[in-house]
């Protein structure tokens, strides 16, 4: 299944097996304690080393929900060490980041797949678990 660490401004998750279709932060353990980003940082950390045979979602999707309406928020995705997607989304309480399975298909590795998101919000935010979700496997 997975595993999860939960610090300040900072989300850890390793993946043991492909979990296929849309999953919830909600589903992978989370609740609303710990996801004050009270610096409006967040580092989001999806460590899928040793997962096995899988086949990524035709638009791997990160969905992240938040208590509040903000102005500009700087979103960067990294994967293995690579910038796959960096940019602003304006105002709103949810972002939706699209990942391009065809860079991490050629990103991926056999032993080391880590994938970074960093999220800059202009003020302090909590996740909402329930709202926030992730889809990377079929």
């Amino acid at each position: 299944m997975h595993n999860i660490e939960i610090n300040p401004g900072e989300i850890k998750l390793t993946f043991k097996n492909p979990e296929p279709g849309r999953i919830s932060f909600e589903s992978l353990g989370m609740t609303k304690d710990g996801l004050d980003l009270e610096a409006g940082l967040l580092r989001l950390v999806i460590d899928l080393e040793g997962i096995g045979e899988h086949h990524f979602y035709s638009m791997p999707t990160i969905e992240m929900a938040y208590n509040k309406n903000v102005a500009e928020t700087h979103w960067q995705c990294d994967f293995n060490g690579e910038t796959i997607l960096d940019k602003l989304d304006h105002h709103g309480s949810k972002t939706i980041v699209l990942l391009d399975r065809s860079k991490l298909e050629k990103l991926e590795q056999h032993h080391k797949n880590k994938l970074i998101l960093h999220a800059e919000f202009p003020e302090p935010v909590r996740i909402i678990p329930e709202d926030s979700s992730m889809t990377f496997f079929k």
